[in-house]
């Protein structure tokens, strides 16, 4: 009995000393642990991929108005607003999308005689921009001249809203793919695995509006003027940071 109980401090003080040893051990493991990570981290693979998908543009995007000139600012601010409510009404008439004011100016005009600036005038203008299906911009654009406009500012061709949606998102699932089978070529190539994206970038443009082009045909009436629209290019860029 006396050698028995002698005997259990030993064990007791030896079970202490070992569970504290262990305790130190992993003490040290788990301090390694962050270098080990940070070490993992640094070992990241950056990888860009492109997308790019074309639509046809099936809208016109118009800028025209009026402009007068006259010999006094009131009377050339009549005439501009008397042929200005015409266009817009005509506008208005045949349902175009997105029509709004632009610029409305007036400003004097000056001759010089004898070394002095006289205002021998005034010109004044009222510009809109609308759009409409590119099938009917021809016979649009020579009724608006009929009914006053004096100036064509500017056409483009633009494809509708939800082509643009749709587009842009096929251009991301084209670069994501693209920046993924860049990675996993590399990756393979020297015997690496891929593992996660540790980052993420996207960035999707947004499509330029296409110039006018004016071409000759047969089947066009002489009468109208030939509007030929033709395609926009949405493009999308994703960058990923791949670690291995």
């Amino acid at each position: 009995m006396k050698a028995t109980g002698a005997w259990r401090p030993r064990l007791n003080v030896w079970s202490q000393v070992t569970a504290l040893t262990l305790a130190l051990g992993i003490v040290q493991m788990g301090a390694l642990d962050p270098a080990i990570a940070q070490e993992q981290r640094l070992r990241i693979l950056n990888v860009s991929g492109q997308g790019i998908v074309s639509i046809p543009t099936s809208l016109t995007q118009v800028s025209l108005g009026v402009e007068v000139q006259g010999k006094t600012a009131e009377e050339v601010q009549q005439e501009v607003a008397r042929r200005s409510s015409a266009v817009v009404e005509l506008l208005r008439s045949r349902n175009v999308e997105k029509l709004e004011t632009t610029g409305i100016r007036l400003n004097p005009i000056y001759n010089y005689t004898n070394n002095r600036q006289i205002i021998s005038g005034y010109s004044a203008s009222n510009i809109v921009s609308f759009r409409i299906a590119t099938e009917r911009a021809g016979n649009l654009l020579d009724e608006a001249v009929r009914a006053g406009a004096t100036r064509i500012d500017g056409i483009s061709f633009v494809a509708t809203d939800e082509a643009i949606s749709a587009a842009r998102q096929q251009a991301l699932r084209q670069a994501t793919e693209d920046a993924q089978a860049q990675a996993d070529t590399v990756l393979s190539t020297l015997n690496l695995t891929r593992r996660e994206i540790v980052n993420i970038q996207i960035n999707a443009s947004m499509p330029t509006p296409q110039p006018l082009i004016l071409r000759e045909s047969a089947a066009v009436a002489q009468s109208s003027t030939p509007v030929v629209g033709g395609e926009q290019q949405v493009q999308a860029n994703v960058s990923l940071e791949i670690s291995y």
